[in-house]
């Protein structure tokens, strides 16, 4: 694995995490990218790759967070 390999890789976990914070705080998708984008100087488009992949390997929990998020609003 080349350095520019575990530098990317770690890059996408330190956004993986700061959407799992915005989960936290029950942040939409468009919420939590402009959340990531003013506070963490994070690009949009960075932010909404990860957060497709998250819900694509989490599909139960997303339509769960989905489903909480409308009943609390």
């Amino acid at each position: 694995m080349a350095l520019g390999d575990s530098s990317a890789a770690a890059y996408i976990h330190m956004v993986q995490h700061l959407i799992e914070r915005c989960l936290l705080f029950g942040m939409s998708m468009e919420e939590c990218v402009d959340a990531l984008s003013k506070h963490a100087n994070i690009g949009p488009i960075i932010t909404s790759t990860v957060w497709k992949g998250l819900e694509k390997e989490n599909k139960e929990f997303f339509k769960s967070y989905g489903q909480w998020r409308e009943t609390r609003n």
